[in-house]
């Protein structure tokens, strides 16, 4: 943590993400080293759909994998 209380992040968000909640899905991930679709929707008051498709987004760019527990970064 800085001096002036603010979180030091040691995940870079990748350049390529625009939308706020791609960079927030992909931060928790990272965050928490894997997430299922339904924790994401209940950690994060994110409608399944939205999820998935971010979700989605994020596989296709090679950033997530889905597993047997979810979904992980790559």
């Amino acid at each position: 943590m800085h001096s002036d209380g603010q979180l030091k992040s040691t995940v870079p968000v990748p350049d390529d993400l625009e939308s706020p909640r791609a960079k927030l899905v992909y931060l928790y991930v990272a965050a928490t080293d894997g997430a299922t679709t339904e924790r994401l929707c209940d950690d994060l008051d994110v409608k399944k759909g939205t999820v998935l498709s971010i979700t989605g987004t994020l596989r296709e760019r090679g950033y997530l994998e889905r597993t047997d527990s979810g979904f992980e970064l790559v």
